[in-house]
């Protein structure tokens, strides 16, 4: 029967030239023939960033994990344990966050959008209010951000679909589909985070001196240059606090026009200093404070300080508030500061409105609420302006704050406000006679086009604490542009102490993450059941070839006479 079945298919093979082994392999080309086309890549490289992993004060925040290497999921399937949960930003809620910690997922990537900019302000304000909650949790398991490309997104996709396809109400179709469905493993290349020994915040420090002798009164101007948000290689900080840098330099570039000429050089010496570590409890301002206080004997802080004048959060709306942690009082120069705010807003910007906002400072918190608290501790004068009212808006710290969130018109019209008041008081006009609507800065003075470049400059790069050092580009360039209009401009450094550190930061913040294309457990077996199945029918019919052959025969008969 055997050598009968042989020479029947010998015979039908030769007449199509293919061996009879071919038989072996049908399921495998039909397999490869009747199978859709992939989306994507059997493997697909994009770069993640990790959200922030720091200690303050000998409490840990964010992530405490780096390493990935487990299967992706997104929220809609009924079981995250150990799996990679994939979300968009679009659909991001706090709820499916939480619900991806619960069952002990493996991580958590998050898919931003290539514009930032295009993303409804509706979702742009609830991610804002999202991120402090999400930082405020120690986090085990490791948690990025993508941006999306088409092939992360086809990703998603196929990742969706075969998760939603858990909850089909026919277990045949939840195993069709598993068996059937895309899956992809998610693998980070980097190592297990560590912390970062020995980092130095740089900060930077210029001066421009008086005219008229050596016991001068000093106003010390003071912007942090730091950004923060849930992820450090995604906080550009462009309102938060670009635009107080941009305002400290156009500051320097205004009053050193005023004081290369000896009619217009005031008698106050003028001390700006851009600080480092601002979103981490203003670390910068506090050793540069104990150096300047504690360390030395001859400083301009220990002399004869007017008052601290500290630039926050100026890019935006058509409001202005003067945050104090002591009201001023009558006679000194920081309530003459605040009479000369209110004389140009309400006599040359009456579409601004000004306020005052006293909140005392509370040690007990874990971080201070603005950056002139630091100086008030050590009990000198000093006061924040922001167009804020509340420190705890969520704005101050969010990767949401890109270039577009900042209004160059109103950062314009806020320099020049600033720029009038503190003129007014160091060269004493209102006492001379000066009319409160006197403009003392043109349009040519103040320009528009460069609080544009500046401000451009500072939202193209990410300036989180942990990723400027003292050789970085961005600090050069800033150290750079100070010294070309202030005297004796250098930096400053801060090192955490090695036995009770206030911060330590920790490194693998940015990774290549690949997704390999993989199927399911289930489908190998389906395939080993199809293939035993297949060879079993083959078998069989070659053992009863016979009867198989009569078969066909009588019933080829039947359609000849029919």
């Amino acid at each position: 029967m055997l050598e009968e079945a042989g020479e029947v298919l010998e015979s039908v093979l030769k007449a199509s030239c293919l061996p009879l082994s071919f038989l072996l392999f049908v399921p495998a080309v039909l397999l490869l023939l009747l199978g859709p086309p992939p989306a994507a890549e059997a493997a697909h490289e994009f770069t993640v960033y990790r959200m922030q992993q720091y200690e303050l004060g000998g409490q840990p925040y964010g992530t405490r994990s780096a390493v990935l290497n487990t299967e992706a999921r997104t929220v809609e399937a009924d079981v995250l344990s150990r799996r990679c949960v994939m979300m968009r930003l679009v659909d991001f809620s706090y709820e499916q966050y939480q619900k991806a910690l619960r069952q002990s997922a493996g991580a958590v990537v998050i898919i931003l959008p290539r514009a930032i900019s295009s993303v409804p302000q509706d979702v742009v304000r609830q991610f804002m209010e999202i991120e402090p909650e999400m930082l405020a949790m120690e986090t085990i398991v490791p948690v990025y951000f993508a941006v999306e490309d088409e092939e992360l997104l086809s990703i998603y996709e196929q990742t969706r679909a075969a998760s939603a396809s858990q909850g089909s109400a026919s277990a045949a179709e939840v195993l069709l589909h598993t068996a059937t469905a895309n899956g992809f493993q998610m693998v980070t290349s980097g190592a297990q985070s560590k912390a970062i020994n020995d980092w130095l915040i740089p900060s930077v420090e210029g001066r421009l001196t008086g005219l008229g002798g050596e016991d001068l009164p000093t106003v010390v101007i003071v912007a942090h240059y730091d950004s923060f948000g849930v992820a450090p290689w995604l906080s550009h900080g462009a309102d938060s606090n670009g635009s107080g840098i941009s305002v400290l330099l156009e500051l320097a570039r205004l009053f050193s026009r005023l004081y290369t000429y000896r009619r217009t050089h005031a008698g106050y010496n003028l001390l700006f200093f851009a600080s480092g570590g601002g979103k981490f409890n203003y670390q910068g301002t506090k050793r540069w404070l104990e150096d300047n206080l504690d360390h030395t004997d001859s400083s301009l802080l220990q002399d004869n300080v007017a008052f601290v004048l500290c630039l926050d959060t100026l890019g935006r709306g058509n409001s202005l508030h003067l945050h104090v942690s002591k009201p001023p009082k009558e006679g000194t120069l920081q309530h003459a500061f605040l009479r000369e705010l209110e004389m140009v807003v309400a006599s040359q910007f009456p579409e601004v409105k000004f306020s005052m906002v006293h909140k005392k400072i509370n040690l007990a918190e874990d971080m201070l609420a603005w950056e002139h608290e630091r100086f008030a501790i050590r009990r000198l004068p000093a006061f924040t302006i922001s167009h804020l009212e509340s420190h705890r808006d969520s704005r101050r710290n969010s990767i949401m704050d890109r270039r577009s969130r900042v209004d160059t018109k109103a950062l314009t019209r806020n320099t020049r406000i600033i720029a009038e008041a503190l003129t007014r008081v160091i060269y004493n006009l209102t006492d001379k006679g000066a009319p409160a609507d006197l403009q003392i800065f043109t349009d040519q003075m103040i320009q528009q086009e460069q609080l544009e470049s500046v401000m451009d400059w500072l939202s193209s790069q990410p300036r989180a604490a942990q990723l400027i050092d003292k050789d970085s580009t961005f600090l050069n360039t800033l150290e750079y542009y100070m010294g070309r209009y202030l005297k004796d401009v250098k930096q400053h450094h801060v090192k955490a102490d090695k036995r009770d550190p206030e911060f330590v930061f920790y490194d693998q913040l940015k990774q290549v993450m690949n997704a390999y294309r993989v199927k399911p457990a289930i489908f190998d077996l389906l395939l080993a059941v199809c293939i035993a199945a297949y060879l079993g029918v083959a078998y069989v019919a070659v053992q009863h070839f016979g009867l198989l052959y009569r078969m066909i025969q009588r019933l080829s008969l039947k359609t000849k006479q029919q």
